[in-house]
């Protein structure tokens, strides 16, 4: 297997080792704040997070709707510190109304995945569930292995040289 069909396969199954995305956000004033959050994909590779309305990411994604996510390895599994594997999405979040035919298909896979905790979560009036399209990915293996992800289709990489 050539250096790229090695990038492309673990590209494709990288995201499969987590339950969670951490997250970037601006307030409107331009304060920024990194958090996490529980996700789900789609079929696109949209990301979806349900997330709390009292939660200050929450209030920056209103204010703007712009959110970096990263997916990296656990750092016990690393061998080099300075090259973890990672995956860096930047995305434009959607609210999806709540109880509409999309929240009710994307609460169920949350439902799927994370179980009991999400019937609950439910009836909480102030989760909301956003949508994070990506716009861009970058894709960093280790030292000079870093690939952009293609937007078209963000099943295909292409290594950045130079």
């Amino acid at each position: 297997m050539s250096q790229f069909e090695t990038a492309l396969a673990a590209y494709q199954g990288f995201t499969d080792e987590f339950l969670s995305v951490a997250i970037a956000t601006v307030s409107a004033d331009g304060t920024p704040n990194a958090s996490y959050a529980p996700f789900v994909f789609d079929e696109n590779k949209n990301i979806y997070i349900y997330v709390s309305g009292l939660a200050t990411h929450t209030q920056n994604l209103h204010a703007i709707p712009k959110v970096s996510v990263l997916f990296i390895d656990d750092e016990s599994k690393t061998k080099q510190i300075f090259a973890r594997r990672r995956l860096v999405f930047d995305c434009t979040a959607t609210l999806i109304e709540r109880d509409s035919d999309s929240w009710q298909q994307i609460v169920d896979s949350f439902e799927a995945r994370f179980g009991d905790i999400i019937q609950m979560l439910r009836e909480l009036p102030d989760f909301r569930i956003f949508k994070l399209a990506p716009n861009i990915g970058r894709f960093v293996i280790g030292f000079g292995a870093a690939y952009e992800v293609d937007p078209n289709g963000f099943n295909t990489l292409k290594q950045i040289t130079g």
